[in-house]
């Protein structure tokens, strides 16, 4: 009825074609025909707009009682590109193609000034994120310290929806890996304690599915989801987490600082 009435004025005042027309229209026919337009009680579309109740859980890590005071920053590094032939971990080392994208890496963390903020490192133990990391701190305050965790080792965390056919582990690879990629996600991805007074800025070196799903994990998302995201070798993921559990993603797989020629994917 109201979009009505605005094409019954528009028309009158633009398709008659002479003032005088315009002139004839009454006052009171203006006026009756835009109140609707500016008077107009709310909807039930702006009611249930105004009722609206996020699904966001506040107490996702179970520190909501913690009273933390910090943020804390978690940069995730991918490692660089590897040997995909090899067949045992020591032999899927970097290529020199990969080492260059962590030397390059360790210049941007050293560029956006985090060669200083930084306060703790962690690694995943397979060999490709050991190499990425051990030249990404050639960049950094050797005073950081860094650890080794087999918790952040690449695996299938969750089944994929949708699925893919080129990439099908055995149903018994999501039960073992998930389980300990999620108590990866558990012990590594939480709000800040009550002991903790500054923000803090950490370092974790290690791979695309883990880093994709800690990310799916982080902003509540559907887990099922990761396998959707796309992360360059060398790359950067950065989530902020807040003293109230709120998270926010600064950026994603970021390798901007990566020349184009050295932008890789496996």
């Amino acid at each position: 009825m109201v979009l009505h009435k605005a094409l019954k004025l528009s028309a009158l005042l633009v398709c008659s074609g002479s003032a005088y027309a315009a002139f004839k229209i009454q006052q009171s026919d203006v006026q009756d025909l835009l109140k609707p337009l500016f008077f107009c009680r709310p909807s039930k579309v702006c009611a249930a707009t105004i009722d609206y109740v996020s699904n966001w859980d506040d107490n996702w890590d179970k520190r909501a009682g913690e009273k933390s005071v910090a943020t804390r920053h978690i940069l995730l590094i991918r490692h660089g590109q590897y040997n995909m032939a090899g067949k045992t971990d020591l032999q899927k080392k970097l290529t020199n193609l990969g080492k260059e994208q962590a030397v390059f890496t360790g210049q941007r963390l050293k560029a956006l000034g985090l060669n200083k903020k930084l306060t703790l490192i962690t690694e995943s133990s397979m060999t490709r994120a050991h190499e990425t990391c051990e030249l990404i701190c050639q960049h950094l305050d050797p005073a950081i310290p860094r650890e080794s965790s087999d918790m952040l080792r690449e695996g299938a965390p969750v089944e994929p929806d949708p699925p893919v056919i080129h990439w099908q582990p055995e149903p018994k690879m999501f039960f073992i890996d998930g389980a300990r990629i999620e108590t990866a996600f558990r012990q590594f991805i939480h709000r800040a304690g009550a002991d903790q007074p500054d923000e803090s800025y950490e370092l974790i070196v290690c791979h695309a599915n883990v880093i994709r799903y800690f990310v799916c994990r982080a902003l509540q998302l559907p887990q099922t989801a990761w396998l959707r995201m796309s992360l360059r070798h060398a790359s950067i993921t950065w989530l902020t987490i807040r003293p109230d559990g709120r998270v926010s993603l600064r950026c994603l797989g970021d390798a901007g600082h990566l020349p184009p020629d050295m932008l890789t994917f496996e």
